[in-house]
């Protein structure tokens, strides 16, 4: 069973969409083909690390909206990441969000 990250979710209790820590799941990035993942959720959004060992982080900050950023492989405290823009949610691809300052688009489901 699968139990996909949609905007709702994320607003309505992400805590409780997943387990505290990283959970098993499914991911899809723009660059990448779809990868297993290990999805890390808490309360106001989530981060998977992408298949060259980058971090892929999302922020919610709003209903609808998030903030998207990429985490180095060799990220050093106090290095800021790279702020990847706004993401909205995808409307026919439930778990699916868009951040068009980049033309990224990622997918987050979490396997159950």
């Amino acid at each position: 069973m699968k139990r996909i990250l949609t905007g709702a979710v994320l607003l309505g209790g992400l805590a409780l969409a997943a387990p505290a820590g990283a959970a098993p799941g499914l991911c899809e990035m723009t660059d990448y083909d779809s990868f297993d993942c290990d999805v890390s959720v808490d309360g106001g959004g989530l981060t998977f690390a992408l298949p060259d060992g980058q971090v892929f982080a999302f922020a919610l900050t709003a209903d609808n909206e998030g903030q998207g950023y990429r985490i180095s492989a060799d990220a050093r405290p106090g290095q800021v990441p790279v702020e990847l823009g706004v993401f909205a949610p995808i409307a026919d691809e439930p778990g699916c969000w868009f951040g068009a300052r980049y033309d990224i688009r990622f997918c987050a489901m979490v396997l159950q």
